[in-house]
């Protein structure tokens, strides 16, 4: 979900966090008061004190609310099914500041299905920012990496940050630019 509006939460134990935009690790106690202005993807970003944390969903419950469920692949399930899953799980991953998925801004330029030696299947992703100094470009890549982890017999995700061709709005769905007012 994604509201202009702010719901209150106060945290119910220690938490994980990364300061946004700047990318920082830290960690909010619990009793720590504060506003989800972002529930998008299994995640959250929280004004807290003048500053935006995001939230990983496995830390859902410090907030009162419940973690992502597992993912879940028929067992003769193949490449293109995979596939599938891949771009659904990538459509879950957000900028803590901009609520428009990865796939509609068009920050994923490639994502390919392969088998993984040992068995299972490797997923390489090639994926931009849109501005290369971003402080939160390495956590939208573990943000992805980890989605992609998750789908079953996925067993490594390979995701490169490349910025050739630089993003620009044109590479936005024209829903997202819609949203965004860059038409």
């Amino acid at each position: 979900m994604y509201s202009s509006s702010s719901e209150p939460v106060r945290f119910e134990r220690d938490c994980a966090a990364v300061l946004v935009p700047q990318g920082d690790a830290v960690t909010l106690p619990a009793g720590s008061i504060g506003y989800i202005t972002q529930a998008l993807g299994g995640s959250y970003t929280v004004f807290i004190e003048g500053n935006l944390f995001r939230i990983a969903g496995p830390d859902a419950d410090a907030l009162g609310k419940e973690p992502p469920r597992p993912l879940q692949l028929p067992d003769d399930a193949d490449d293109d099914a995979v596939e599938q899953l891949v771009w659904k799980q990538l459509r879950t991953c957000f900028d803590p500041e901009i609520p428009i998925n990865v796939v509609d801004l068009g920050l994923v330029y490639e994502a390919e299905v392969k088998p993984a030696a040992g068995g299972g299947r490797m997923v390489e992703v090639k994926m931009t920012l849109t501005a290369p100094g971003c402080g939160m470009g390495e956590i939208l890549v573990d943000d992805v990496r980890n989605k992609l982890e998750m789908i079953p017999t996925v067993t490594e995700a390979d995701v490169e940050l490349v910025f050739d061709p630089p993003w620009n709005r044109s590479m936005m769905s024209e829903a997202a630019r819609l949203e965004t007012g860059m038409f």
